[in-house]
């Protein structure tokens, strides 16, 4: 376990019911600038606007009955695979819904409300159904892969949960607006969904229909995001409490909360990178003389990427050729790239050249997700790597256990097309926000979504409410020292600094991926939970 708690650490369909529904949640796609789980949405077509409205479904829901042994006890629980219908309006007009949300949520039978937490998850993309969370973290069923080698053919294997959090909260695993079977209805379009805000807003609205239709306003409430899910969370967590929803925690899985940190000219984002190459290169063996440690070796890099590194790229064109060699030279120690590479580069490492250029020699590319896979290339020469291997190692396995798990286990008849990437979501998604407190509602929109400074809003206003910052060491998509810097300059008291936890596991970024880190993220979830209540 590697953690720090100082640093920035249908039985058939039921009938068509009434509001009384009910719930669950699923991870990942990112576009090629931040995070996990972007995939597949780049290559969908835009989404055409109806000619006519769409029809409206009923709310109805599949639900089973299980039971499973967790946290040392047997739990029964209720498994609800439904959708609830959101509406535009400002006002409770159900009447007029604009989309059809999908959910699939478990609940501990004979638990009070009261005081039993209920958890809400998402993935990120944006644009991506939550088949990863709920098929590989912390739902009461997982899918066994060969991480981090590419995963077998089929048939797949789904066993039992043992780190599930269902002992320690109900759980809603939420399919974003335009995925999985969520879609519009009426006079909704996908347009209406795709962007920062319009995804909040629709959020907002299924999470507090969720609360009122099963009567959880009174429970612990926690958010569970990966990847894009965290910018969602960190902006959810302003919405909700505009709407009255105080939340108790925040999950934030491998972060992204700031889009404008890789813009062009900054030179940030290479600083930030750093730390996360070294852990790669000594994963590799590509580090002299490495110490057992790669705790202890980040920490060594994050020192040189702060001082000396940072010093470097400040100077600009200023920096003398001989303090260019030497940096080079001192960057080469911990990343593993040879000292004219790093100099022609001009000191500033991409991540996709990271990818191509480290097993270079091997004709072998890493993983963009996590970094611990690697695949081979079609030739060795080229600056960056054309394919993911630690998306196409797993994807598979997943979208084929998730359809099976639903038509076999949740007994979800549903013949229409589940979407693991929204159609048309990414290539509309406007990325502009308006944020929360100070800086909004009537300061000056943002053309790329800065959240951090909306989670530190809240926390001003709710200093009870807990987060859990966890990450995955090898992860190249959102890199764990970034998560650190926006955490740490949200603007809040340093009284507050406990507020948030931190977690560091070997993984990448489906930090679930590697077993052995699933077992410590849980474990220090359940330490989380038990605090944040």
């Amino acid at each position: 376990m590697i953690v720090s708690r100082k640093r920035p650490v249908l039985r058939a369909i039921a009938s068509a019911i009434t509001p009384a529904a009910l719930a669950f949640v699923l991870v990942s796609t990112l576009s090629t600038s931040v995070f996990a789980q972007e995939r597949r949405a780049n290559a969908e077509t835009k989404e055409e606007t109806p000619s006519k409205d769409i029809p409206i479904p009923v709310e109805k829901a599949a639900v089973t009955q299980h039971q499973e042994t967790i946290g040392g006890r047997e739990i029964h629980y209720t498994a609800t695979a439904g959708n609830l219908l959101i509406s535009k309006e400002d006002h409770d007009d159900y009447e007029r819904p604009y989309h059809s949300i999908f959910y699939i949520a478990y609940t501990e039978d004979g638990a009070d409300a009261n005081t039993r937490p209920v958890t809400f998850l998402y993935n990120g993309g944006p644009g991506s159904a939550t088949i990863w969370l709920e098929m590989g973290s912390v739902g009461p069923m997982r899918v066994l892969t060969d991480s981090p080698d590419a995963t077998h053919n089929a048939p797949f294997k789904i066993v039992p949960n043992e780190y599930s959090l269902l002992d320690k909260t109900d759980l809603v695993f939420i399919d974003a607006p335009g995925t999985g079977f969520s879609h519009p209805v009426g006079k909704g379009t996908v347009k209406d969904v795709a962007g920062v805000d319009e995804d909040l807003t629709a959020f907002t609205k299924f999470i507090v229909r969720y609360i009122t239709v099963n009567h959880r306003w009174n429970s612990p409430k926690f958010l569970f995001g990966e990847s894009y899910g965290t910018t969602r969370s960190a902006g959810l967590s302003a919405t909700l409490n505009s709407a009255g929803v105080q939340l108790n925690g925040i999950v934030l899985l491998s972060s992204i909360l700031n889009y404008n940190a890789h813009a062009a000219g900054l030179d940030n984002g290479y600083i930030t990178d750093f730390p996360s190459f070294a852990a790669i290169a000594w994963y590799h063996n590509k580090v002299p003389n490495k110490p057992a440690d790669v705790m202890t070796f980040i920490r060594q890099a994050q020192e040189f990427a702060h001082g000396p590194y940072a010093e470097a790229l400040w100077a600009g064109n200023a920096l003398s050729d001989a303090d260019a060699d030497k940096i080079a030279n001192q960057m080469s120690h911990f990343i593993g790239l040879s000292p004219q590479f790093i100099k022609e580069a001009n000191l500033r490492i991409s991540a996709s050249r990271f990818r191509k250029e480290l097993l270079r020699d091997e004709n072998k590319i890493l993983g963009r997700y996590d970094a611990r896979f690697e695949g081979p290339d079609a030739e060795a020469a080229g600056d960056n790597a054309p394919y993911d291997p630690s998306d196409t190692g797993i994807s598979g396995a997943y979208i084929a256990a998730f359809h099976s798990y639903l038509q076999n286990d949740l007994k979800v008849t549903d013949t229409d097309t589940y979407n693991n990437s929204g159609p048309g979501l990414n290539q509309n998604w406007d990325f502009n926000h308006r944020p929360a407190g100070a800086m909004g509602p009537f300061g000056r929109e943002q053309r790329m979504p800065y959240v951090a400074g909306d989670l530190g809003d809240t926390i001003r206003k709710n200093p009870h409410l807990k987060v859990f910052a966890a990450n995955g060491v090898y992860d190249l998509a959102t890199p764990f020292t970034a998560t650190e810097w926006e955490l740490a300059h949200m603007g809040t008291e340093s009284k507050m600094r406990s507020n948030i936890t931190w977690g560091y596991y070997p993984a990448g970024h489906m930090v679930y991926l590697n077993v052995e880190a699933l077992k410590s993220f849980r474990q220090d979830l359940g330490h989380f939970y038990d605090n944040a209540k």
